[in-house]
């Protein structure tokens, strides 16, 4: 089992009331147990881990460095949780503390999986003790959170809202544990890679990475912006590279990394190829453009946009390899950077038309949550990143001021 749903949640999260209080017997107090028993739990806890987070002192507990970074990372998580069943709160009944990891498991679980059918044997659990588990988590909630549809189920609004501020808690107690490497298990990056990322960016980061950390798992979701958008505010992904927005989402920060200088390009055996084309001749050939709302369309339309007709443009792709077959099969012209097809400039299949275009460059960077904080591994790729791009990482990151 993934180690993070192993442990027990209110142990957890009695992490940060202990370094806050100072003392397990003030801990207790508010946490609601006895003080054997959360002195237990929290050697459960360390033991588990491999790592000692708390230091005892004559006057006290004080938390180790570990501890520390523990705490602030489930305080966090707990912030997510409280917002995620604020409904529920009332005077007497604080929903996060009945809140159990089998609960919370089991709720992302059938979310993920669209029917108990399909959940239930991921958790390796009966169907009545799945429905039980999501049941309390209703109770907890204080309102539906799935609905019936076909042999299968939906999440409700309240229970898409549900789900989305538990992976993020998720998401925070992930970074905390892994920041525990190499005892809290396999460490994981998710990167959502727009399409010109996955040309340079992407892969010249992960080189560097790599070896510096053995055992990690990287998944490389490719997509264009709003295939990933709403993955990246879920928690399912850790960061967006490609194409920035303007003005940037109110809940989203973009972090330019450079600007990319588009291309006209074409097969080699164009008929305009190899001669000057002006705006004019550009515009009498079919295009393939970006997809509606790309910043990749907002600059062909602005290319054209002086022209008393605008081409014709019969397909809109956010793929490079459809866009690069669809070229080499027909005499469309179409907007790219050359770095995204410098393979087949380079063996002379597609051909750049032209080059010095009156359109402003694109931004590519990254994109994160607002109040993102990255784990040890999320860190050193952005700096990867910055690294890639030419800029210097200590002045460009501000998550590490």
């Amino acid at each position: 089992m993934d180690l993070l749903f192993s442990l027990n949640l209110r142990h957890l999260r009695a992490v940060p009331v202990i370094a806050r209080v100072g003392g397990m017997g003030a801990a207790a107090g508010l946490i609601g147990i006895s003080q054997p028993a959360l002195a237990q739990g929290l050697a459960q806890l360390e033991a588990r881990l491999g790592v000692r987070l708390f230091d005892r002192l004559p006057g006290g507990m004080a938390p180790t460095p570990a501890g520390a970074m523990l705490a602030a990372r489930i305080t966090a998580a707990d912030d997510r949780l409280h917002l995620a069943l604020a409904r529920a709160s009332r005077r007497g009944f604080n929903p996060v503390g009945h809140l159990g990891m089998a609960q919370l498991r089991a709720f992302l679980a059938l979310a993920d999986a669209g029917s108990y059918a399909e959940a239930a044997p991921r958790l390796a659990l009966s169907g009545p003790a799945l429905h039980r588990a999501v049941a309390e988590m209703e109770r907890l909630a204080g309102q539906p959170l799935v609905e019936r549809r076909g042999r299968g189920v939906s999440l409700t609004p309240a229970g898409r809202s549900l789900a989305r501020q538990l992976r993020l808690a998720v998401a925070e107690y992930r970074a905390g544990l892994e920041a525990l490497q190499p005892v809290a298990g396999p460490v994981r990056l998710v990167i959502g890679a727009m399409p010109l990322s996955r040309a340079r960016l992407v892969p010249a980061s992960l080189a560097r990475l790599l070896p510096a950390w053995p055992g990690i798992e990287v998944d490389v979701v490719e997509g264009a912006w709003a295939d990933l958008v709403e993955r990246l505010r879920d928690g399912a992904i850790d960061l967006m590279i490609g194409a920035l927005r303007d003005p940037a989402p109110a809940d989203l920060v973009q972090w330019p990394l450079l600007d990319d200088r588009l291309a006209v390009v074409a097969r080699a055996r164009h008929p305009i190829a190899g001669r000057p084309a002006g705006i004019a001749d550009l515009a009498t050939f079919p295009w393939l453009t970006g997809r509606q709302g790309s910043p990749l369309a907002a600059q062909w339309q602005s290319l054209f946009a002086g022209q008393p007709t605008r081409p014709s443009a019969p397909v809109a792709c956010g793929s490079v390899m459809t866009i690069r077959e669809l070229l080499l099969a027909s005499d469309c012209l179409t907007l790219l950077s050359p770095e995204q097809v410098r393979v087949e400039l380079d063996a002379g299949l597609l051909t750049t038309i032209a080059a010095d275009l009156p359109i402003p460059p694109r931004r590519i960077g990254v994109v994160l949550r607002d109040g993102w904080r990255p784990s040890p591994v999320q860190g050193d790729f952005l700096r990867e990143l910055a690294r890639t791009a030419g800029l210097s990482a200590d002045s460009s990151l501000p998550f590490f001021e």
